[in-house]
């Protein structure tokens, strides 16, 4: 049947006329005409909605086979990753140049100490010798940082070549003395005997071509038998006769007879000279290498104590002073009480090996005790700083300009790696503050290792200092950075 637009029969219908079959589920008495559409419309989709899975189902998908192959590759490339990293740092770490620490011997570690015995003897009313002293007081000085002890006035003045091999008899006997090294040994201290007093070579009348006597002999078997004791070294002064090649030569060579592994024997000169003054060995035709230390004063010998600025003057010019060779200080110079604990600060803190004097800086007096905690203070700080022990020294000097006192603070800096200690010095009777572009370069912070007055500690803003009049303080900085 043709479709007819205009009837009423629409687009898409069937008519159902005389005998057309019905369709099932329509009544049967349909008459007329009834549309049916074509095509049924789809039924509109539900909306998404996530749905967390299920124990079971978290399992089942856990342990398909491509989720396995994932996970093992995730954790494959997360230690190649790693090992890559920890790689790099190792390379980092070999390639980046760090300072390389020397081996540093015996005698450029400790600390010496000068000691008479017979003073000793004197200070404890003369009941026992000299020896016995020392012996007994051999844990006190181990305890404040001594390492060496050279004794002076062992000997009696007026004592032959021949005889060198004979104490004063007031001092003690060979056996007190056999049990002081012994003990002293045990607790890890070095004997040095200082011959400064004594004519070890005779002089014969000046027509004679050599000048010396032919006492070499009794010399070489005299220092031969104190070796053999278990002395350490021989300390003499430059103004001996024995202060020529030859002798040091000879020496020497005993010396290295007797010199072992971690017990070199050594040889010690006392410049006897003004301070800083450096002893030129090759004008004299000695050869260096024959001296393993040269201990100079620190300051110039006075008849009387040094005033501040006398002090400061001398300082400053000699720590602005290259040095080639391994240094070695004791003060020299008297100094007012003042500034005393001052110079024990300079000199433990300078590079070098310091050489103390007896009756100072460790007598262990009353009156002396906070000076024993500074001193014993300093020596443990020596001892485990390796940038006190060897490393590098920057003079910073002050700004004369910004200083308000007559005397300026001294400065220096001893550096090793990452690990700066900053060592100021006011040596005045004024107080001064640190100005904030007087060292630009320097971290602002730093906390207090030990100061002369034994009462600085914690952290410090350098911004914030000010020192006090004839005050010393040592701060480890902070930061590291580049100051040598």
């Amino acid at each position: 049947m043709p479709l007819n637009a205009d009837g009423d029969v629409g687009y898409g219908s069937v008519s159902a006329g005389p005998g057309t079959v019905g369709l099932p589920g329509l009544a049967g008495n349909m008459c007329g005409t009834e549309t049916v559409p074509l095509l049924m419309p789809e039924p509109e989709p539900e909306p998404y909605r996530w749905k967390p899975l299920s124990k079971a189902e978290l399992e089942i998908t856990a342990g398909s086979p491509g989720w396995k192959k994932f996970r093992s590759r995730l954790v494959i490339l997360f230690w190649l990753t790693w090992l890559a990293m920890l790689g790099a740092s190792i390379a980092i770490i070999v390639q980046s140049p760090r300072p390389v620490a020397p081996k540093l011997r015996w005698w450029q570690k400790v600390v010496f100490y000068r000691l008479q015995p017979a003073l000793l003897m004197d200070s404890e009313g003369g009941a026992v010798g000299g020896f016995e002293v020392m012996r007994e007081r051999l844990p006190y000085l181990k305890s404040v940082g001594v390492g060496a002890l050279i004794l002076e006035g062992v000997f009696p003045k007026s004592i032959s070549p021949s005889n060198l091999t004979e104490f004063s008899h007031n001092i003690g006997t060979m056996p007190q003395f056999q049990q002081l090294l012994k003990e002293g040994h045990h607790a890890g201290m070095k004997f040095l005997l200082d011959l400064c007093d004594v004519e070890v070579l005779e002089q014969e009348p000046a027509n004679t071509s050599e000048g010396l006597s032919d006492s070499s002999g009794y010399v070489q078997y005299s220092l031969k038998f104190w070796l053999e004791q278990g002395i350490s070294g021989l300390a003499i002064c430059d103004t001996d006769a024995a202060y020529s090649e030859k002798t040091l030569m000879e020496w020497k060579a005993l010396l290295q007879q007797f010199s072992e592994q971690d017990n070199e024997r050594v040889l010690v000169v006392r410049e006897m000279t003004d301070s800083f003054v450096a002893l030129n060995v090759s004008s004299g035709g000695l050869n260096a290498s024959l001296v393993e230390l040269t201990t100079r004063p620190l300051l110039p010998l006075s008849a009387h104590p040094l005033s501040a600025a006398e002090m400061a003057s001398a300082v400053e010019e000699g720590l602005q002073t290259p040095r080639t060779e391994w240094p070695s200080w004791t003060v020299g110079g008297p100094v007012s009480p003042e500034l005393q604990r001052i110079s024990m600060v300079l000199l433990m803190t300078l590079p070098g090996t310091p050489v103390v004097s007896d009756g100072e800086e460790v007598t262990p007096a009353e009156k002396w005790r906070s000076a024993i905690g500074l001193f014993q203070s300093l020596s443990e700080m020596r001892a485990r700083e390796e940038a006190l022990l060897f490393g590098s020294f920057t003079f910073l000097p002050f700004n004369a300009s910004s200083s308000t006192s007559p005397t300026p603070p001294l400065a220096f800096l001893r550096s090793w790696g990452c690990v700066h200690f900053l060592v100021l010095l006011n040596l005045g009777t004024e107080p001064h503050a640190l100005s904030p572009d007087w060292a630009p370069s320097l971290p602002e912070g730093g906390v207090f290792v030990t100061s002369t007055g034994m009462d600085r500690l914690g952290a410090i803003s350098l911004e914030a200092l000010s020192l006090r009049p004839h005050e010393a303080i040592v701060i480890k900085l902070f930061e590291g950075g580049s100051y040598s």
